[in-house]
């Protein structure tokens, strides 16, 4: 399996099984997972979004649902 960080002109490393394992084993511990389907194309256009504020696609549906989150317990 190769890694390669999201920054454009990083370095692709190989992983070793061991880290792979280390990976998911961290993953598990900290994350919960939430599979979101968009229609064709919203994808890109988030991906694209979150890119031109600097941020993960990720990182923006995080923020996306916090904001929203507070703001409707403000009302």
């Amino acid at each position: 399996m190769l890694i390669c960080s999201p920054r454009k002109g990083s370095v692709i490393m190989p992983t070793t099984k061991a880290q792979q394992r280390a990976v998911t084993k961290y993953m598990k511990e900290n994350y919960d997972e939430i599979k979101v389907r968009v229609p064709k194309g919203k994808r890109e256009a988030i991906r694209a979004y979150a890119d031109s504020r600097g941020e993960s696609a990720n990182g923006f549906i995080i923020r996306a649902i916090d904001e929203t989150m507070e703001r409707d317990q403000e009302n």
